[in-house]
């Protein structure tokens, strides 16, 4: 291989992790031509195209799949090895890219970013807020953060949060008007806020306790979203019926904005994880992260 193609190497990866040309050259502080001359390179050199451009869109080739699948654990792997030997000498630093749902954000990884600005000032940590079940591995990703029966066996699991209950919530104004239903099969004469999940674009119906039986129900309203944190905003407003996590309604619970809607029906969740690659574990940074995320959350590892 032309050595003059290794710097190339972090470009492509670059371009698949933030899902285009423009956002990975401010990324790197290139121009967009630079950048798109650099992955021309390497895929001259390679004699397949990596990305299917379109004026909307850059997503991988299967070519490009296939070769992403073995570069980004390579290139994982040379910056674990730069950033141990900087921690050999007393400094724990690099940059810490984690993935993470945007309900994740409030719940455990923003009081744990903010302390590791604290302690460890030499690590840039870099969080993508997204709601897919994005490939950390492909993504160039050191970890991500999932419910816990969603972690693939193969992956390491640390624990961010205490099991919670997913809820249904809706402000007084709204109860007024449309009154409380009384039961799961009430809702289908209810404006419930939808969910949709990006990545599949499919509608998440939402699971729900019947009689302590785990059932799956498809609600339908005037308004879905891609966004947990932005349904609570609308049940807020008055919109209509949101289901979402407990803790991200504790406050506006307690002070009455909004009511809890058939409670005994709530579905309990395993709780929140970060979790990683196996190999990656010993990684400073990673591990000062995990290490950081034990101590806060004082909570066992998911088994």
């Amino acid at each position: 291989m032309d050595r003059q193609l290794l710097p190339h190497l972090a470009i492509v990866l670059a371009v698949h992790r933030r899902g285009g040309f423009a956002a990975a050259a401010g990324e790197l502080g290139m121009s967009a031509s630079a950048v798109s001359h650099a992955v021309r390179a390497v895929e001259e050199q390679l004699g397949q195209p990596l990305f299917a451009r379109t004026t909307r869109s850059v997503r991988l080739t299967e070519a490009g799949e296939a070769f992403l699948g073995v570069l980004a654990p390579a290139m994982s792997e040379i910056a674990d090895a730069v950033d141990g030997f900087g921690a050999s000498f007393g400094r724990v630093g690099g940059v810490l890219r984690i993935n993470a749902p945007h309900v994740a954000l409030p719940m455990a990884i923003t009081p744990l970013v903010a302390e590791m600005s604290r302690r460890h000032p030499d690590v840039e940590v870099e969080v993508t807020s997204e709601d897919g079940l994005a490939d950390i591995v492909a993504g160039g990703y050191d970890a991500g953060v999932r419910l816990g029966h969603t972690v693939a066996q193969d992956m390491v699991a640390v624990r961010l949060t205490p099991p919670f209950k997913a809820i249904m919530v809706a402000s007084p104004a709204y109860l007024a008007s449309a009154g409380m239903p009384r039961s799961i099969a009430a809702l289908a004469g209810h404006n419930c806020i939808g969910f949709r999940f990006v990545t599949s674009g499919g509608a998440y119906a939402w699971d729900l306790l019947d009689r302590k039986a785990h059932v799956s129900v498809e609600v339908k309203g005037t308004v879905r979203v891609t966004n947990a944190l932005y349904a609570r905003d609308l049940a807020l407003a008055g919109v209509g019926i949101a289901y979402i996590f407990e803790p991200l309604v504790r406050a506006e619970l307690a002070d009455g904005r909004l009511r809890q809607i058939l409670p005994s029906s709530a579905f309990e969740e395993p709780g929140l994880f970060l979790y990683f690659p196996r190999r990656a574990a010993q990684a400073p940074k990673l591990r000062a992260f995990v290490d950081l995320a034990r101590e806060m959350q004082g909570l066992a590892d998911l088994q």
